[in-house]
């Protein structure tokens, strides 16, 4: 086979695929289709629910012999060391390469939504916290770093990122999203997936499309959301993480929309992802979800049926593992239930990605090239980097932050003492050790408190839990309260417990009833605040919870969504003033648990009004933040301009730092439309700018308007640039406004195909 043209690295990708597809048999293209978890099955722990029930162990040495398209997440099944599970993976690679008669191995593919989730590698923040950084630079060097721990292990693909966009707070895999707003959601989640390219590992976006926006919060309940917000909410981010990022792999969702799943919606996966957007990487399922058209979906009645229609729509891969991409859908082809030319399709998708990864060249090895390092210190410093950059000061009213040095300082609450609590669900202690009782988190994890006292090793700082994460006991209350009133500030430290499937308050599986503090974490705050005791609130969770029941009441408030092994310090450091908090909301905190669901793309009838009972303002609104310097926003362009409906206009305006500290401000552009052929969102976030300055520096930012970025989908379904006054507002979050220019786009109505402008550019040049 060596002088095979399909060996021939110096031909095109394309040819060389031919050649191969045309001395395959059916069971070996079908081979291609389908990954194997070697893991799974009634005895390997149950990662998810229907994992036994969908995953029957094959017979690894029989599947072999035709090929194996992937290898389910050799690393993040169970607790092994990096080095040895490096070597397991190449010897497992060598079996494969060494059974199928062309020699092709497969292609091993881990998630790292968070970090690599393999047991001993660094815990970086979650997507919302990238969201709160506001710094796409920042989490693309975040994710080259998370590439190359991946490369090094041997690993191909990445299962990241998430780019669903809140569309309710109380769904539990909010802690994986990057936030509520497209925009910013898109030019984050292209971030990602540039840095994740850059080291070589193909990127999955997931999970296309409309997952988030599930009834009732519910995890993969039916969408219900109309044609117009899947085109203007849901979709961007995905485009612009193709066109941007180059993304080579798409997870289709799980949801339903419609009634229509998404693993059998060609309109989806092919007429929008393949023919609108250009795309010509693979497609693969999300975990189970081919099998889903059979079991939960109902839309075939066995396994050949459900492979038929989820290749006819489009998807190339069935994941985790073999269920109806094998025997079944081979003996359909043969039987004339399946055309062939469907496999065909997929089978030359998926060899031309392993030709691009040079799987088919004759020189490949599988061997790590050196020592596997998986928490490395780069990793960890860009951990905490992230992790200071995301925090998010909400309030501080009197400026009790800092905190005193030498102050007597009370920390109460169940997610204090907890390492776990800097982690999201999808990171290796949260996601596999559950299964493994005993198996030590593989990373060091300060905790808040440990990180508190290292900050001020002058101040007196005693802890008390008070209460657990989410159990109803109370009797915790007495001790919480009695510490709190002997000391000059308490720091009470709540939020989430990160797990799968109801383990946890937040996590996948996690839905919330309401947006209520967990337990009875509520009810501690409340005691505590009644000690007259000054009271600084600092939340780890995975989503926004409702805090308008302390409005007024506390001394400050510092969230944090789920930071990462290094968040203790980052905490730690904002509370003590090391670190000047610069993190902005990704999404909106709720005044009160009800009246959900909401986020700020509110058209008119969805914000306050006198005809219903229910005020929806949320108590912090998107993008808000605060620091412990000032900025002073002057030298703002004209008040009035005019440009055509294919033009383009600079918004400017210089930031200084007036304060005594460096800080960084995150300059936010909001478009408002006032008269439209459709509803439009109040405001939404068109261009933002993270601007680092010294004391009394000053910096001019510009933005690069295009009318492309007004465009929406009109009456008719298709996107549209329509003339007419539009509103840009500066500020530094969607409620606050700096400065108003008023822009009216001129000439006609003018169709925005794909090739139109995603992104507002942005320039930062010095101010003398």
């Amino acid at each position: 086979m060596t002088s095979a043209a399909w060996r021939d690295p110096a031909l095109p990708a394309a040819e060389r695929v031919e050649d191969l597809l045309s001395r395959m048999t059916l069971r070996e293209k079908t081979a291609q289709l389908y990954g194997v978890w070697v893991g799974a099955g009634p005895d390997g722990g149950e990662v998810a629910p229907l994992q036994s029930e969908m995953s029957a162990v094959p017979d690894w040495d029989e599947l072999i012999t035709h090929g194996l398209g992937q290898l389910t997440r050799s690393f993040g099944t169970a607790p092994v060391e990096a080095g040895q599970g490096a070597r397991a993976l190449a010897a497992a690679q060598r079996r494969i390469a060494a059974a199928n008669r062309f020699g092709i191995p497969a292609l091993a593919h881990e998630e790292c939504l968070a970090g690599f989730t393999a047991w001993g590698a660094t815990a970086y923040p979650v997507p919302l916290a990238w969201g709160a950084s506001f710094d796409p630079e920042l989490v693309a060097e975040v994710s080259a770093r998370i590439g190359g721990d991946l490369r090094a292990a041997g690993v191909h693909q990445g299962l990241a990122p998430v780019l669903d966009v809140v569309r309710d707070a109380r769904w539990g895999r909010v802690e994986e999203t990057i936030g509520e707003d497209p925009y910013l959601v898109g030019t984050v989640g292209a971030a990602y997936v540039r840095g994740l390219e850059s080291a070589g590992i193909v990127a999955t976006l997931k999970h296309f499309a409309g997952y988030a926006a599930s009834a009732g919060a519910r995890n993969l309940a039916p969408v219900r959301a109309g044609a117009r917000e899947l085109a203007d909410v849901t979709l961007p981010p995905f485009e612009l993480a193709l066109r941007e990022g180059g993304a080579r792999s798409v997870m289709a969702a799980y949801t339903e929309t419609d009634g229509v799943p998404a693993s059998a919606d060609a309109r989806l996966l092919t007429g929008v992802l393949r023919e609108e957007w250009g795309f010509t990487g693979t497609v693969v399922a999300d975990y189970f979800g081919v099998g889903f058209l059979r079991t939960q979906h109902r839309l075939a009645e066995d396994r050949a049926g459900a492979a038929h229609l989820a290749l006819e729509a489009g998807v190339d891969v069935e994941l985790p593992t073999v269920d109806c991409y094998g025997t079944s859908l081979t003996d359909a082809v043969e039987a004339g239930r399946v055309p062939e030319a469907l496999v065909n399709r997929a089978a030359r998708r998926v060899l031309l990605q392993k030709c691009a990864l040079g799987l088919l060249n004759p020189d490949w090895d599988p061997e790590p090239a050196g020592p596997v390092v998986l928490d490395s210190p780069e990793g960890r410093a860009l951990a905490r980097r992230l992790a200071e950059e995301s925090v998010i000061l909400l309030e501080n009213p009197a400026e009790l932050l800092p905190l005193s040095p030498g102050a007597r300082i009370a920390v109460v609450g169940p997610r204090a003492a907890d390492p776990l609590a800097m982690l999201g669900c999808y990171s290796f202690p949260a996601h596999v050790l559950p299964h493994h009782p005993g198996v030590a988190p593989g990373i060091e994890i300060p905790t808040v408190l440990e990180a508190l006292r290292a900050e001020l090793p002058d101040a007196e700082v005693t802890f008390t839990q008070g209460c657990g994460v989410s159990d109803p006991d109370s009797s915790g209350f007495a001790g919480a309260v009695a510490r709190a009133a002997e000391a000059d500030v308490c720091v009470a430290v709540l939020g989430d417990r990160a797990g799968l499937f109801g383990r946890g308050t937040s996590g996948e599986g996690c839905d919330a009833a309401d947006l209520s503090l967990p337990g009875v974490q509520g009810e501690l705050l409340d005691a505590l605040v009644a000690t007259g005791t000054p009271v600084v609130l600092v939340l780890l969770t995975g989503r926004p919870y409702a805090l308008g029941r302390w409005a007024g009441r506390l001394g400050a408030v510092v969230q944090a969504f789920f930071p990462g092994e290094e968040g203790g310090p980052a905490l730690a450091g904002v509370l003590a003033g090391r670190v000047n908090p610069s993190g902005r909301l990704p999404v909106s905190v709720p005044r009160t648990p009800g009246g959900q669901p909401w986020t700020y793309l509110q058209p008119p009838l969805g914000l306050a009004s006198e005809v219903s009972s229910l005020d929806p303002t949320p108590l912090h609104p998107f993008g808000h933040g605060l620091s412990y310097t000032a900025f002073a926003w002057t030298d703002f362009g004209p008040p009035e301009a005019e440009t055509g409906t294919d033009g383009s206009y600079e918004v400017t305006v210089t930031v200084r730092n007036t304060g005594d500290r460096a800080g960084a401000e995150v300059v936010q552009l909001y478009l408002h439309d006032p008269v439209a052929s459709v509803t439009r969102p109040d405001v939404r976030l068109v261009g933002y700018r993270r601007v680092g300055l010294a004391p009394g520096e000053a910096r001019r930012v510009t933005f690069a308007f295009h009318a492309d970025l007004a465009s929406f989908t009109g009456v008719s379904g298709v996107r549209v640039v329509e003339p007419g006054l539009l509103e840009l507002r500066l500020g530094p979050s969607s409620a606050e406004v700096r400065h108003t220019t008023r822009l009216r786009l001129t000439g006609p109505v003018r169709e925005a195909g794909p090739d139109r402008a995603l992104r507002c550019g942005t320039s930062v040049t010095p101010v003398e």
